[in-house]
């Protein structure tokens, strides 16, 4: 019965792996490309030009928590951090880099003990997948063109 576990925990893994490597293969092909690149940050800037974000925004307002331990919208803060180093870099592993950094700093750093860890990692991937959902959904209807 544990190894059974072991093993399908083992395989949930792996498949988790092939998945990021192969998203990652394709991402790089993007990147290689300087006008996709470029067209790409111009549909990301104009996004929070047209301030198209503001119905996210509102989800992200918790009104009913403690405004000490209310957090400060780390997912946009990560996305703009992401755009800027996408500007500057279009290597896969400097963007990873990036993300990496603002999580360290917005995620673990701040969590105090493993619950706490939980609980912060937990909500920011809730919400950056709801941020990002969004973000490819406002580039489907409004900027076709962002995908090259």
């Amino acid at each position: 019965s544990s190894s059974l576990t072991e093993a399908k925990e083992f395989v949930k893994r792996l498949r988790r792996q092939t998945d990021l490597c192969n998203m990652v293969k394709t991402v790089r092909a993007l990147l290689n490309n300087n006008s996709t690149v470029t067209v790409l940050r111009s549909g990301l800037h104009a996004i929070f030009n047209e301030k198209s974000l503001d119905v996210t925004k509102d989800l992200f307002q918790e009104k009913f928590r403690n405004p000490k331990k209310r957090q400060k919208n780390i997912q946009l803060k990560c996305l703009k951090n992401f755009i800027s180093s996408l500007a500057s870099s279009t290597d896969i592993r400097d963007l990873l880099s990036c993300l990496s950094s603002d999580l360290q700093t917005f995620v673990i750093k701040p969590s105090k003990s493993k619950e706490a860890f939980k609980e912060q990692a937990s909500d920011f991937m809730l919400k950056w997948n709801l941020l990002l959902s969004n973000v490819g959904k406002i580039l489907t209807i409004n900027r076709t063109d962002s995908f090259g």
